[in-house]
Order: structure tokens, then C-alpha cells, then sequence
């Protein structure tokens, strides 16, 4: 017979304390406070956070990621925009706000209208010795003019819209691919709004973007199979109000309804083998195709 005393294991982070039970994972003895229940076992606190490192996070049916569903990008945009209006009323006043169009209910333009708006070539007054606008090399423009409103009416309607557009959408596409949509497709009504409108015409707003939302809502719906009946009718009657509401850019609203679509059809109808790549490539290739688009409308201008 052995002399050998049995030694009793002891958990590998408390030393003084004396026990039988092991991570299923290393094998290490660990102690009642150290131990993770698993599907099958206990695991320790290093394995349980090696786990979590290694684990794959959850996607969306689209590739995003599930941080989209707290509407991160949405309320961002959302601060964006409030941010501007309010910088926009301190240089131009209470004008800023209202006294402008439609029946007073929109803003007038002021510095900082004037300094992001889509303009595409010209001078801000007829005795201003400086030509400004895209075409004369102000192309931050294209990106600038989402984020400004005229007055409190057309930022109160535009982000009611964002707000109800943007959280569902958020949450299937993710924070990432949520922010693309929304920026191409304002990339897109303001580029439509350079090639199609008169060189002198100031116009900005996030309704190119918004109306990305609304085609990219109709198109994701039916990707998930879902009914679009009720997205029909909202989206007819802003149409409707584009074409009869003197003063509304009927060139950025439909630019931002068409590359909306198209970057919405990329997102959902990528293969799931190359998802990413896909979704990257094909937004990558309709920025390039505005690109060019506003380039050529550049050298048609100069």
C-alpha cells in the first residue's frame, strides 16, 4: 500500500480554496465563484471571455449588424441636422427659420445656406466678382446640402420623415449599410439636382435622402416578403406634392428616390456567398457613376 497522501485539486485562481469540479474546456479546477454554466458543464472565466472574442456576432438578413436596432445612425443624423438649423439661425435670425417660401412657412437663405446649398455655377449677387458652386470646385456641396433645411417647417417634416423612415431600416440593414443608403441616395438627389437645374438655383435639404428611404423601404419589404400596400400611397402622395408644390426640386427628390432604390436593390439581393463584397462593389460603382455624372456636367459648364 502507497504512504503518498491524495492531494485535493484547488480552484487555479483561489488557491486556498479546495475542489473537484473542472473547466469542461481547459481542464482547469475552478471554484464555486469562478465557475460559467455552459450548455454542458461549467467553464471558466478566461474560456468564457475566449468564447465570446471568437464568437461570430449577430447579422441581420441583409449582412448588418444588430447595433442598427438602437437606431444609432438614425439619431446621429437626426442631431446632424438640428445642429445645422440651429448654427443656420444664428447667423441668419428668425428669417432662417421662417418668412421664406411657401406662404412663409420656409426659411430664407442666408451664409450658411448659401455656403453648403447645391449651386452650380455663379456669382451669390450680381455684383459679386467670385463665382461659386460645384463647377467651381466647390463639390463638398453635394454632401453639405443633405444636412441643411430651410426654416423649422422643412426640418420638422424632413426628420418626422428620417425618424419614421430610418429606425426600421436601421434595424434590418444595420448601422453601416443603413448610413450608405441614406447618403448615396442624398449623394444622388443632389447631383440630379446640379445636372438638371439652372446653374444659379440654390437648393438643399434632406429629402433626397429621405426619398431614398422611402424606395429603399418599398424595396426591402418585398425582399422580406412582407405587404408594401401601405407604402404605395405615402410614397404617390410625395410624389404629388413634388410636382405640384411650387418650389420643391423635383430633380433632388427623384435622384434620391432612384439611387435609393438601386443601392437598396444592392443591399438586399446580394448573394449571401459574397455579401459583402457584392453590397461594397456595387455602392462603390454607383458613386463612381454620380462622380462622372457631375463631372461632365462640370465641363459643360465651364
Amino acid at each position: 500500500m502507497s504512504d503518498t497522501p491524495v492531494t485535493v485539486p484547488v480552484c487555479y485562481r483561489h488557491p486556498s480554496r479546495e475542489t473537484y469540479v473542472r473547466c469542461v474546456r481547459c481542464d482547469r479546477p475552478i471554484c464555486p465563484d469562478c465557475m460559467r454554466a455552459a450548455s454542458v458543464g461549467h467553464q471558466c472565466p478566461e474560456c468564457v471571455a475566449e468564447g465570446r472574442r471568437t464568437q461570430r456576432s449577430a447579422r441581420t438578413a441583409f449582412g448588418g449588424g444588430a447595433a442598427g436596432r438602437e437606431g444609432y445612425v438614425t439619431k446621429a443624423l437626426l442631431g446632424i441636422n438640428v445642429i445645422v438649423m440651429l448654427i443656420s439661425t444664428a447667423i441668419g435670425g428668425i428669417q432662417a427659420l421662417v418668412g421664406g417660401g411657401i406662404g412663409g412657412l420656409m426659411g430664407s437663405s442666408n451664409a450658411l445656406t448659401r455656403w453648403g446649398s447645391v449651386i452650380g455655377y455663379a456669382p451669390y449677387t450680381a455684383f459679386d466678382p467670385t463665382w461659386h458652386g460645384i463647377a467651381a470646385g466647390e463639390v463638398y456641396r453635394l454632401f453639405t446640402a443633405m444636412f441643411i433645411q430651410y426654416g423649422i417647417a422643412h426640418l420638422l417634416m424632413n426628420m418626422w420623415a428620417l425618424w419614421i423612415l430610418g429606425r426600421p431600416l436601421e434595424a434590418v440593414l444595420g448601422p453601416v449599410r443603413f448610413a450608405a443608403l441614406y447618403l448615396i441616395a442624398g449623394l444622388g438627389g443632389n447631383v440630379a439636382v446640379y445636372i438638371f437645374s439652372a446653374p444659379n438655383q440654390e437648393t438643399a435639404g434632406a429629402s433626397g435622402a429621405i426619398f431614398g428611404l422611402f424606395a429603399a423601404l418599398f424595396v426591402i419589404m418585398r425582399k422580406l416578403g412582407r405587404d408594401t400596400s401601405a407604402v404605395i400611397p405615402i410614397l404617390v402622395i410625395n410624389l404629388v406634392f413634388t410636382f405640384t408644390v411650387p418650389g420643391i426640386s423635383i430633380a433632388g427628390h427623384l435622384g434620391g428616390m432612384v439611387f435609393g432604390g438601386i443601392v437598396a436593390v444592392i443591399l438586399a439581393y446580394a448573394p449571401r456567398t459574397a455579401r459583402t463584397a457584392v453590397q461594397v462593389g456595387g455602392c462603390a460603382a454607383v458613386v463612381v457613376l454620380l462622380a462622372v455624372a457631375a463631372l461632365v456636367r462640370t465641363a459643360a459648364l465651364l
